[in-house]
């Protein structure tokens, strides 16, 4: 598998224009009623969180302000994680696959690898 070793840089390109597209189309869904019949009330919390995921996607895709981009939409998945998955309850409610909150773990530690790591390439940052 060495003969991948030399595409890494690309693989995590794709991995972080992907997933920066993924997570607008969530937020372009709950600000714009993209493909969605729920848009919540303006100024509500799941309101701002569809803000978030709009730009903050939208950023993270085009590698523009990656770190702070990638940071802010960790932790709201981190928040999302938390507050509507898991609701701090005893006994098995802390697992993703029972609380289906795979997506919201799995967003949350994807951004925090790309909050570490940068733009690196294809982006519009200049040092990643």
């Amino acid at each position: 598998m060495n003969q991948l070793a030399k595409y890494t840089d690309q693989a995590y390109a794709l991995l972080r224009i992907v997933a920066g597209f993924m997570f607008s189309f969530h937020g372009a869904q709950k600000i714009l009623g993209f493909l969605s019949e729920f848009q919540p009330p303006v100024g509500s919390q799941i309101w701002f969180g569809g803000l978030i995921e709009l730009i903050g996607g939208l950023l993270i895709m085009v590698g523009f302000q990656t770190r702070w981009a990638a940071f802010i939409c960790s932790g709201e998945m981190a928040v999302a994680y938390f507050q509507f998955h898991w609701k701090f309850q005893l006994g098995s409610a802390f697992f993703p696959a029972i609380n289906k909150g795979e997506l919201a773990a799995l967003y949350s530690f994807v951004f925090l690898l790309i909050a570490c790591r940068g733009g690196v390439r294809w982006c519009l940052d200049k040092k990643g």
